[in-house]
């Protein structure tokens, strides 16, 4: 199962009494928001406990349509990755 933001969102306005369900969509939302700013600044984003957003540049590099076979290039690009803490690691493989 996937958790989705509405997913998140109900969680947080049930486990914390004093927030209305609005609370909690604008502190998901502003989150979130925080979190895309910084990626797209191209900086990265820790979170403590949880894992670090790396934003990397990929060169130009030779590619193949599976398709056809042709070869093409592909543009450079940035992508971002995620690396877990060793916190979220461990947890997540039951030690």
């Amino acid at each position: 199962m996937t958790m989705t933001k509405a997913d998140i969102v109900r969680e947080i306005y049930m486990r914390y009494d004093g927030m209305t369900k609005a609370q909690s969509v604008e502190a998901v939302e502003a989150i979130l928001r925080l979190a895309k700013e910084t990626l797209i600044s191209g900086e990265d984003l820790l979170l403590s406990g949880f894992g670090k957003f790396n934003v990397k540049d990929k060169r130009e590099r030779k590619g193949r349509n599976p398709q056809t076979g042709s070869e093409l290039m592909l543009a450079p690009r940035r992508v971002v990755t995620f690396s877990p803490s060793g916190i979220l690691r461990d947890k997540v493989n039951g030690e």
